[in-house]
């Protein structure tokens, strides 16, 4: 399944509301997203919004019309994550303001420690069978 590619307007519009630094650009499954200490905490994908919110607030903007949980697969839903639905995309400072919960809950969150980079090939190197070296106090191999 290939994704497609939100509209300019959208595009826009997330542009126009995301909250500035501490805040930072990025890319999450293609799209713009942004991030606090290592969290996402809105983004966009193919034609919806979507704010990553806390529990009560998630509830409450679920109760509006045209909103969801987020899931960018059949069956993989983000749960932490709402769409937003489109009367709000419509209203620059009520959306503003919903970014700007989401920016809050996410930078309460514990930041992401970045992974290692996984070594190119696949499984790591094997270390089985290996031989101690000598111990540099008694000179003796054991």
């Amino acid at each position: 399944m290939k994704w497609r590619k939100p509209s300019e307007e959208l595009t826009r519009t997330f542009a126009e509301v995301t909250p500035g630094p501490p805040a930072t650009p990025r890319k999450m499954f293609g799209f713009p997203a942004a991030f606090i200490n290592g969290n996402m905490f809105m983004g966009l994908h193919q034609e919806d919004m979507v704010l990553r919110l806390p529990h009560d607030a998630r509830t409450e903007l679920l109760r509006t019309n045209g909103a969801r949980i987020f899931e960018p697969m059949p069956g993989r839903p983000m749960r932490e994550y709402v769409v937003v639905p489109p009367a709000l995309l419509k209203d620059r400072t009520k959306l503003s303001a919903w970014a700007r919960r989401a920016l809050d809950y996410s930078s309460s969150l514990p930041p992401k420690v970045k992974k290692a980079a996984a070594k190119k090939g696949g499984a790591a190197k094997k270390t089985t069978g290996t031989k101690k070296k000598p111990s540099s106090k008694t000179g003796k191999r054991g």
